[in-house]
């Protein structure tokens, strides 16, 4: 269980969950180990702690997870005894705690040029600019890190250049080399894992993302970091987002005082932000969200007065009932004469269809019916 909140005082070198006032890195247990990486290209593995010393100028620190081969990190350092820059991909799967081990060739003085950490195994393509003053005639090129095969963490790399490096930037993250990741979601520990453990949400890869709906009416949309949190009793929907998903909802407008129909697709890339798609007034709530492709609802409403009314059940197919419109639009009255009561979501059993290969003859409703070339349906 996340019982604990990591911190880093990069510039000192301390990382623990005693460091309140310092800079928050994530949510861990107190039992998880952590890798943490410094610039000269040293790293080691420990055990999570109120307050532990790795060395000052962290670049980079997280939970680790051992035998995780989709952790895939990249980098570029400087050797210090031949001035030859390399560029590596490796994993840590396994190693020893508390020993410190180095990215680079292990020379005193050699250096990171830059670092990254790839949880799906994903590629990217950097920018290299050398210093000015070297003899090269191409002074700025790309490097692609898809050439490069991933082994394992004490590989020297390959030479990226001979020439002196002034800086290097990422210029754009690839698919992964790995292939899709199956990913889970546990609603006993509210997180996401690859255990196959709980609901299951889908292949993802590089830029897969996850939609979250929760009851308050607000949508987000997130990475799938397995360090991700959940809460479990907040969630109306967690699934693998798709360009082609349809967010449809029943809702109650505070001000108004009328229960109203939307359907959305979900038009925000903003990572890590909740959004609202209900109205914010006083009393407004979400009474029913889907993302099924025909969802059903069901209620009732009184017709009539006195000892005259009478109480009407009314089924709608929310698909039919309104077209999909902006995430910001209100959306369609349910019903504009009488006041809905009973919402409630319903199942609706959907015709078996057969599938009949072409120029075949079948009888559908009493009449015969042929297939052409065309895969078109004809009477005769």
């Amino acid at each position: 269980v996340a019982n604990q909140r990591l911190y880093v005082n990069r510039k000192e070198g301390f990382v623990g969950y005693n460091l309140k006032k310092d800079e928050y890195v994530c949510d861990c247990s107190d039992m998880d180990d952590i890798i943490v990486f410094l610039a000269d290209g040293k790293y080691k593995i420990s055990k999570v702690s109120e307050k532990a010393f790795f060395g000052k100028e962290i670049i980079h620190l997280a939970v680790w997870k051992k035998n995780d081969e989709r952790m895939v990190y990249h980098a570029v350092y400087r050797d210090a005894e031949t001035g030859n820059n390399y560029a590596k991909r490796f994993t840590v799967t396994a190693i020893t705690r508390d020993r410190e081990y180095d990215i680079t060739k292990g020379t005193k003085g050699s250096r990171l040029l830059y670092f990254s950490h790839n949880p799906n195994g994903e590629t990217e393509i950097v920018g290299i600019f050398l210093t000015q003053g070297c003899t090269a005639k191409n002074k700025t090129f790309d490097y692609d890190f898809s050439e490069i095969a991933i082994k394992g963490r004490e590989s020297q790399g390959n030479i990226a250049t001979k020439y002196p490096i002034r800086k290097i930037v990422r210029k754009s993250v690839g698919a992964s080399s790995l292939g899709g990741r199956k990913i889970w979601y546990d609603e006993n520990v509210s997180k996401l894992n690859i255990d196959g453990r709980g609901k299951f949400l889908g292949d993802f890869d590089t830029h897969d993302k996850i939609l979250v709906v929760y009851k308050n009416g607000y949508y987000e949309v997130t990475n799938f970091e397995l360090t991700n949190r959940y809460e479990v009793e907040k969630i109306a929907i967690i699934e693998k987002l798709s360009s082609e998903t349809v967010i449809s909802a029943v809702h109650f407008e505070g001000k108004q005082k009328e229960y109203f129909v939307k359907r959305f697709h979900i038009e925000t890339t903003t990572e890590g932000k909740t959004f609202p798609f209900i109205s914010e007034e006083n009393g407004s709530k979400l009474i029913f969200v889907s993302s099924d492709s025909e969802p059903w609802i069901a209620y009732t409403y009184q017709k009539g007065t006195g000892k005259h009314a009478t109480t009407e059940n009314q089924e709608v197919s929310l698909s039919e009932f309104i077209e999909v419109k902006g995430w910001k639009a209100m959306g369609n009255k349910l019903n504009s004469l009488y006041k809905p009561q009973n919402i409630k979501e319903i199942t609706k059993e959907i015709p078996e269809t057969e599938t009949v290969e072409v120029g075949a003859q079948i009888e559908w409703s009493g009449e015969d019916v042929k297939v052409d070339d065309s895969g078109q349906a004809e009477l005769f």
